[in-house]
C-alpha cells in the first residue's frame, strides 16, 4: 500500500473516531447548554472554517452561479440534515447515554439502503440483506436495552425515539444529497448546507429560546465549551475533510464502510469520558450492528464487481 492510500485509511479512521466522539460531546452539551442555541453555535464556527476552506479551494465562486433549483435542493437538504437532525441529536441526548445513542449510526445506512431501492431502484443481494437484518436487530437491541418491546413513546422511551428521528433526518440529508450532488460538487454542497443550516437553527433558537439562551451559554462550564468546539472544528470541518479524501481516493463504497466503526467509538469515547458502564445489551447489540453494516459493504462490494464482470 503506497503512503498515499495509507494516509487515506489513517483519516478515514479519524473520521470515524471523530464522529463516534461526537456523541460524547454531544451529550455534555445537551446537559449544559439551550439546544438550539447550542447547535447554532456548532454550525456558526463549522461555517467559518468551511467557507475558509471553499475559498481556500478556489471554489466559492461556484456558489455565485448556483441555480434557484439548486439553492432549493441545497436548502431542503439543510432543513432535513442540520436544523432537524441537530435537534433530535441534541434533545435525545439530554436523555439517552452517549454510548448507547451512538448505536442508532447502525440504522443510517439500513435506511438510506432501503429508500435507494424504492426510489432509485438500486439493486440488492442476499447478503446485503442478511446485513439489514442483524444491523436493525442489533441497534434496536442496543437502543432498548436488550428488550425491544420496551422502545415505546412514554417517558422511558421517548429519547430513543428521538435517536430513530436523528436516523431518519440523515437518510433524508443522504438521498436529497444524492440528487443535489448530480450538479454540485461535495464541498460547495456541505459548505451551503452547513451555512444554511446555521441560519434556520439561529432563527429556530431566537423564536423559541429567546435571546436569553444565548445570554445562558456564557454560564455554561468550561467542559461544554471544549465540547462545542470540539463538535465544529473536529466532527463537522476536519471529519468531512478527510471523508471527502477517502471518497476521492478510494471511492465512495470504501469510505462509507468506515462509519462501522462509529458506534465503537462511541462507547468506547462515552466509557472514557463520561464514564458510561458497557452492558451486555450495549455489547451484543453492537457487535450485531456493526457486522450488519460491514455485510451490507461487502454485499455492495460484490455486486460492483459481478457488474464489472458482466459482459457489455
Amino acid at each position: 500500500m503506497n503512503s498515499s492510500r495509507y494516509s487515506t485509511h489513517v483519516g478515514l479512521v479519524c473520521m470515524a473516531a471523530l464522529w463516534g466522539a461526537s456523541w460524547p460531546w454531544g451529550r455534555v452539551v445537551a446537559q449544559a447548554m439551550p439546544p438550539l442555541a447550542a447547535a447554532s453555535l456548532r454550525f456558526l464556527l463549522a461555517s467559518a472554517v468551511l467557507l475558509l476552506w471553499l475559498y481556500r479551494s478556489g471554489h466559492m465562486g461556484g456558489l455565485r452561479v448556483l441555480s434557484i433549483r439548486q439553492w432549493a435542493g441545497l436548502g431542503c437538504a439543510s432543513a432535513v440534515g442540520v436544523l432537524g437532525y441537530s435537534i433530535f441529536f441534541l434533545l435525545a441526548l439530554q436523555t439517552v447515554p452517549a454510548g448507547k445513542a451512538a448505536m442508532v449510526v447502525a440504522f443510517n445506512p439500513v435506511l438510506t439502503l432501503l429508500f435507494a431501492v424504492l426510489l432509485f431502484r438500486e439493486a440488492v443481494n442476499w447478503v446485503m440483506c442478511t446485513g439489514v437484518v442483524l444491523a436493525v436487530a442489533g441497534a434496536l437491541y442496543a437502543l432498548s436495552g436488550g428488550a425491544v418491546a420496551g422502545l415505546h413513546a412514554g417517558p422511558s422511551g421517548a429519547g430513543e425515539l428521538l435517536l430513530l428521528g436523528c436516523a431518519a433526518c440523515w437518510v433524508g440529508y443522504t438521498l436529497i444529497g444524492r440528487m443535489v450532488l448530480a450538479t454540485v460538487d461535495a464541498l460547495t454542497t456541505a459548505t451551503a448546507t452547513a451555512v444554511m443550516g446555521a441560519v434556520l437553527l439561529l432563527g429556530a433558537s431566537m423564536a423559541l429560546e429567546g435571546p436569553a439562551a444565548w445570554g445562558h451559554l456564557a454560564d455554561a462550564p468550561a467542559a461544554a465549551w471544549y465540547s462545542i468546539f470540539a463538535l465544529a472544528l473536529g466532527a463537522t470541518a476536519l471529519a468531512y475533510a478527510w471523508y471527502l479524501n477517502g471518497v476521492k481516493v478510494l471511492g465512495a463504497g470504501s469510505a462509507a464502510a468506515y462509519m462501522s466503526l462509529v458506534p465503537l467509538f462511541g462507547m468506547v469515547f462515552s466509557s472514557l469520558w463520561l464514564a458510561e458502564p458497557f452492558t451486555a445489551s450495549l455489547l451484543t447489540g453492537g457487535a450485531l450492528a456493526i457486522l450488519g453494516m460491514l455485510l451490507m459493504h461487502l454485499g455492495r462490494r460484490q455486486l460492483m464487481e459481478s457488474s464489472k464482470r458482466a459482459p457489455p
